[in-house]
């Protein structure tokens, strides 16, 4: 004897309609699954006036993503990049801002925040600095 298959309006089997309805149940889970992974957005900028390198962190959750937060300086070499310092963002009037103060070099420079749980990575724009 066969086995009576139910045939949806889209001409599929019963089985393959339950299938197909599985897999994009998954598919939606797994997609909010990884932007949970991922954290929430997180941005570093860098400025500078003379020597004086500067900037802020910014996050819509900025309790948990700037809030001192890690900030890491880099200068480009002709060998890649140095670091020449770190500092840690706190809140200044409205905004969360790291700074280094004056460093006496001269070049191009960008900031750099790590991944922490919760929040995602950045790396600031690239800015020459000059006398």
């Amino acid at each position: 004897m066969s086995a009576i298959q139910h045939h949806s309006p889209l001409g599929m089997s019963s089985r393959r309609l339950s299938i197909v309805a599985v897999l994009a149940v998954c598919g939606a889970f797994g997609v909010t699954g990884a932007a949970e992974a991922a954290g929430a957005e997180t941005k570093v900028t860098i400025k500078a006036e003379g020597t004086d390198l500067f900037g802020f962190v910014k996050s819509p959750n900025e309790q948990r993503c700037a809030d001192d937060r890690k900030v890491k300086v880099f200068k480009k070499t002709r060998d890649g990049k140095m670091r020449i310092g770190t500092d840690n963002a706190s809140l200044s009037g409205t905004r969360y801002r790291w700074s280094l103060g004056n460093t006496g070099m001269t070049g191009r420079f960008y900031a750099r925040v790590g991944q922490i749980p919760g929040c995602q990575a950045d790396r600031s724009e690239t800015i020459r600095v000059q006398r």
